[in-house]
């Protein structure tokens, strides 16, 4: 088994680094197990049907990158052998190292995954959607990992809206570079409300009943991952997305997995202990 080392970092957050050549590196913070309470309230301002019923579910320790994907990151391991499909070196739509990829599918994303396991031996892949909600809110139960509304000093969305006490702010209409905010929730992650929409493992489900209880993906198949169909699902809202959107609760979908767009990235999740052989 490969072991992934531990950093302690500000008594807050745990992590290591992989190393993706080139001087380039890839952040996994350590999200520690727990139990939270998956989904919205029925009194939470601007929420939709399709985040209940609430429920209880019980995660496994794993690490999450501390950012979106990177354009830098992406270009280190589209550099890697193939392993089922081809990818573009340069997609993204809003230029910069630091910026998250976008334009990217969940296939692409999925393909990203796979050649960082296989580079690394380490057992590499999107997160579920309930591992993703579990990581936004650290803890917390407000529509924000940051509190009860949103700001443009605080996320990077369509700051011309306004959720519930906030005002209007800046509307940047484009990416930012990762962290460039510098509001990590508890557990030491970045971006998690706005900038990029984020690609999970699971299929839409347009509700939580039946929804699994474990922090495993839910889906409905065991399609090969290159070739799954259905739709694709989105957490964590994006640069130009309403404020309601950014909500640790709120879910949306792509109808299509081979979408590109501007608004959409992801970030990698690596199984603690995982490894191939």
């Amino acid at each position: 088994m490969v072991k992934i080392v531990i950093n302690e970092v500000q008594k807050t957050a745990q992590y290591y680094v992989e190393d993706l050549g080139n001087g380039i590196t890839l952040d996994m913070v350590l999200i520690p197990g727990g139990s939270f309470l998956m989904g919205s309230p029925e009194d939470e301002l601007e929420r939709s049907d399709s985040e209940s019923p609430q429920h209880s579910v019980t995660i496994q320790n794993f690490c999450m990158g501390k950012y979106p994907i990177t354009q830098a990151q992406w270009k280190a391991v589209a550099a890697l052998p193939q392993v089922n499909i081809e990818l573009e070196a340069d997609p993204s739509n809003f230029k910069g190292d630091q910026r998250p990829v976008e334009q990217v599918s969940w296939y692409d994303a999925s393909e990203f995954c796979d050649r960082l396991s296989q580079h690394t031996k380490r057992q590499y892949r999107l997160p579920s959607e309930a591992e993703w909600e579990y990581a936004c809110r650290a803890g917390t139960a407000a529509p924000f990992h940051f509190g009860e509304t949103i700001t443009s000093e605080l996320a990077n969305y369509n700051a011309d809206y306004t959720y519930g006490a906030g005002v209007k702010g800046t509307y940047q209409k484009e990416t930012t570079v990762v962290g460039s905010f510098g509001i990590a929730n508890a557990f030491g992650l970045y971006d998690m409300h706005g900038n990029v929409l984020e690609w999970c493992l699971d299929d839409w489900h347009s509700n939580y009943k039946g929804a699994s209880t474990d922090g495993s993906p839910w889906v409905k198949d065991n399609n090969n991952i290159s070739q799954k169909q259905g739709r694709g699902l989105l957490r964590g809202g994006s640069w130009s997305n309403n404020p309601k959107n950014c909500r640790s609760a709120f879910r949306n979908y792509d109808s299509n997995r081979d979408t590109h767009s501007n608004s959409i990235g992801f970030r990698a999740v690596c199984v603690v202990g995982g490894s191939l052989h």
